[in-house]
């Protein structure tokens, strides 16, 4: 099994993606096979190609490619963005929100008795259906087009990653073991277990649940019309911002 990122790559990736800008971004990327980053990264990267910063065109291609060939749920709606951002297509993207799209997958993945909640459309933020009665905020009868009610998909999806993870593997006894693992009730746990004995197949294994989770949230949030907001603007002499590429 190849190298993949470790703990300090992709801290460094995370702390980018909120940087001023994304030099940083690119600069990280460097450190580890981005596709195992598409989902967790590609917002950035649209970000910096639209300000058109030295290398990310290059880079949201890399992107472009790695996403088309992969075809997760979510991959497409992240492929047009980037052809959006690099001038390279026209395509109608959804409207921009700032939602946190590691919470919005939280709540989409989460146990369907205890997840679930609800996106404020005002503010991009994720609140879980425990909050309801904790929270005073959720004015849903006053201001009915503010709130997104956020289901959940329940395990079927978990489960799948775990079978595509298991194809993809070329360790023939783990895949073996782990096919063992995943039938009947208990999947989940024996196949942690198992995985747990192995720390590089577990690092993969959760970069790879991830990604998937990552495009599912940006999945769903495409067919309510809208898209993660691109992070970074172009900062200019007296702090004012420069021209970037209009991504609508």
């Amino acid at each position: 099994m190849a190298e993949g990122w470790d703990e300090d790559g992709l801290r460094a990736v995370r702390g980018a993606l909120h940087g001023p800008d994304g030099t940083a971004l690119l600069a990280a990327l460097r450190h580890g096979p981005v596709n195992e980053v598409l989902q967790l990264a590609g917002d950035g990267v649209a970000g910096a190609a639209a300000l058109g910063l030295p290398g990310a065109v290059r880079m949201a291609a890399t992107f472009l490619g790695a996403l088309r060939e992969r075809g997760f749920g979510g991959d497409e709606e992240l492929a047009d963005l980037l052809g959006v951002s690099v001038g390279h297509a026209v395509t109608p993207v959804p409207r921009p929100l700032a939602v946190d799209l590691e919470m919005l997958a939280m709540l989409l993945e989460g146990d369907p008795a205890e997840s679930g909640g609800r996106l404020d459309l005002s503010t991009g933020e994720c609140w879980p259906v425990f909050t309801d009665e904790l929270e005073t905020g959720f004015e849903e009868a006053e201001a009915p087009d503010r709130w997104l009610s956020v289901p959940t998909l329940g395990p079927r999806y978990g489960y799948r990653d775990m079978e595509l993870f298991i194809e993809g593997l070329d360790d023939a006894v783990l895949a073996d073991r782990l096919r063992t693992a995943v039938r009947g009730r208990g999947a989940f746990r024996r196949f942690k277990d198992v995985l747990a004995r192995d720390e590089l197949a577990w690092r993969r294994f959760h970069r790879f649940s991830e990604e998937r989770q990552l495009g599912r949230a940006r999945a769903w949030l495409a067919e309510e019309g809208y898209r993660p907001r691109l992070p970074y603007r172009a900062v200019g002499q007296g702090g004012h911002p420069n021209r970037a590429r209009s991504v609508p």
